[in-house]
């Protein structure tokens, strides 16, 4: 594989976007960018640990019960 390619610049919106070949996809949903001179450097964005990710998620606001309500029926063995 080639290490680069030319590609089209466009507009979408007020920003400039490339569309990034296949050839070239990073894994994940998010990237980060930086500039080096007059050089865009794109790599792949940072993984969210367990307890960044779990502090994304909204509480859950129902309410469940009294946990006494729970308890199984005794079984006889």
């Amino acid at each position: 594989m080639n290490p680069q390619r030319r590609v089209k610049l466009f507009k979408n919106g007020r920003s400039q976007a490339i569309r990034v070949l296949r050839a070239f996809e990073l894994p994940g949903e998010d990237a980060i960018i930086r500039k080096e001179g007059d050089r865009l450097i794109i790599g792949p964005g940072p993984v969210l640990s367990l307890a960044a990710y779990l502090a994304t998620l909204e509480l859950i606001k129902d309410d469940l019960g009294a946990s006494g309500d729970m308890l199984p029926d005794p079984v006889d063995f």
